[in-house]
């Protein structure tokens, strides 16, 4: 499917939610792999401010685009945010969505 490229050269953007570990199984602790870096992956909650309007994203990065101890509230760039819509079924039921990418997270002022 294809990606589009979100412009965030307008927003601010905060840290909402620490980064989490991007789970394939979490009864087996199976973690999500980045299939051309290798990377384990991780989610990024990340509150996004442009033209009066604030949303928040749930974002995954590869490990190695994540600095240690990114906390709540920090003000961060982000590089190569991409957006992806969805569609699976799983038991019977269709389910779709957006989800987003993004190469790395970078603390503003580090």
């Amino acid at each position: 499917m294809p990606s589009f490229k979100i412009d965030l050269s307008t927003a601010v953007v905060f840290v909402a939610t620490a980064p989490e570990p991007k789970m394939v199984n979490k009864k087996t602790g199976e973690r999500a792999v980045d299939r051309e870096s290798n990377a384990d992956l991780s989610t990024v909650g990340l509150l996004v401010s442009d033209e009066g309007e604030g949303n928040l994203y749930q974002v995954t990065v590869p490990e190695t685009g994540v600095p240690e101890k990114l906390a709540p509230g920090t003000p961060v760039a982000v590089t190569g945010l991409k957006a992806r819509d969805w569609e699976n079924e799983f038991n019977g039921q269709k389910r779709h969505g957006i989800s987003f990418r993004a190469v790395a997270i970078t603390p503003l002022g580090a």
